[in-house]
């Protein structure tokens, strides 16, 4: 195996499998991916992208179709949101530098055409991704998550030429891995790990002697592992378990009912150990906590005063019903009372680049206070908690 600082060169008895890792926002990344099919002339190329992300960068997202209200009910809020605010960090930085997200990964396919070198979507597809990411997740850590990925819209903070040219050095690229195993191991786990199988496993299967794979730098690594266990027969090429959302254990669905038993156990043994007198103020202790923290979220999410109202009614009903959340009424009503206008759609794309557009376009908008009335109503439940416990005693 021969390196150089972007190409890995895996040789596998009479196959050559030349990894080229990219940044994907990098403008030297676009041109050496150009160069490298040019030069090798390979029998396949593989590029780290699926058809369905392919497809939206040739053609564009078609927003006009995304219904606030179907993604809400279908309990999608969050994903969207997460892949917003992914796209924005990617765009953010991409614009800096003058490029689009992806566009090596394009570049890769349309020299491919040009060429007439067959290539294939080796990457699993992003929402799968996504889902898995989040269903492997706690909730402690999805929060972690989701704050990370809203913290980054605030950040100001540019990546310049040289940094993002960094990024695909060895030192830089395993200090980031070490930093996102240590802060969220199951994302990690589904981003890194289990993409690195994936991209490895359909590279190995590509026909021809010779592959060039189109990679992010850090999977690099990882798909050489892969890439030698799969050779001598070490590892399955099975992506069956990995290509699907895993269902729910017993014990996942048992626990969002757990915290509604509990709270209305306490205060229902409030109202039996203590009389009516103390039942009613551990209800109204817990109507006020969790409907006013719920409230300040709308309010901090700037929406509609007739939705703040309705977080803070809402909120300490939902918060003891697993089958619905206090953000799916608020993000619901905002999305009623301020529909989304055609102008949002077609501006969505700039809008996300900053925390302003997130809050100016009325969808974004609606997914924020989606999010923070569900983020204050559940602060309010575990503040509650103990106090109630408290109050019986």
């Amino acid at each position: 195996m021969k390196e150089s600082d972007t190409i890995t060169r895996v040789l596998l008895g009479e196959r050559e499998i030349i990894l080229l890792g990219t940044a994907h926002v990098s403008r030297e990344s676009i041109d050496e991916v150009k160069k490298v099919i040019e030069e090798e002339k390979p029998d396949h190329v593989c590029v780290e992208i699926d058809a369905s992300r392919y497809k939206t960068m040739s053609e564009g997202q078609n927003w006009e179709n995304m219904k606030i209200d179907k993604v809400l009910k279908e309990g999608k809020g969050f994903l969207l949101l997460a892949n917003l605010v992914l796209t924005s960090f990617q765009r953010k930085m991409g614009k800096n530098l003058g490029t689009v997200p992806g566009e090596d990964m394009k570049a890769a396919i349309d020299v491919s055409k040009e060429a007439g070198i067959p290539f294939s979507f080796s990457d699993r597809e992003i929402q799968v991704t996504l889902r898995r990411a989040w269903s492997k997740s706690s909730f402690w850590n999805k929060n972690k998550m989701l704050a990370a990925m809203v913290s980054s819209i605030f950040s100001k903070e540019e990546l310049t030429a040289e940094e993002i040219e960094k990024l695909k050095e060895k030192s830089a690229l395993e200090d980031m891995m070490e930093e996102m195993a240590n802060y969220l191991p199951s994302v990690k786990e589904v981003l890194i790990d289990e993409r690195d199988q994936y991209l490895a496993t359909n590279i190995f299967n590509a026909p021809g002697r010779k592959t060039v794979a189109v990679i992010g730098a850090g999977h690099a690594k990882g798909i050489v592992n892969w890439l030698n266990d799969l050779s001598e027969n070490k590892v399955s090429k099975d992506l069956t378990e990995i290509s699907k959302v895993p269902k729910p254990s017993k014990i996942k669905k048992l626990i969002p009912w757990l915290i509604p038993v509990v709270i209305a156990g306490l205060m229902g043994f409030g109202f039996y150990k203590s009389g009516w007198n103390k039942g009613i103020e551990m209800s109204f202790y817990w109507f006020m906590v969790n409907g006013i923290l719920s409230a300040l979220g709308a309010l901090i999410a700037l929406a509609h005063p007739l939705t703040i109202v309705l977080s803070f009614v809402a909120a300490p009903f939902t918060s003891l019903n697993p089958t619905i959340g206090v953000g799916i009424v608020t993000g619901l009503f905002e999305g009623f009372i301020r529909r989304p206008r055609v102008s949002d759609f077609e501006n969505l794309p700039e809008d996300i680049l900053s925390i302003r557009g997130f809050f100016k376009n009325r969808f974004t908008h609606a997914l924020v206070v989606f999010f923070l009335s569900r983020v204050g109503s559940s602060i309010g439940t575990f503040i509650a908690f103990p106090f109630l416990l408290n109050l019986i005693r």
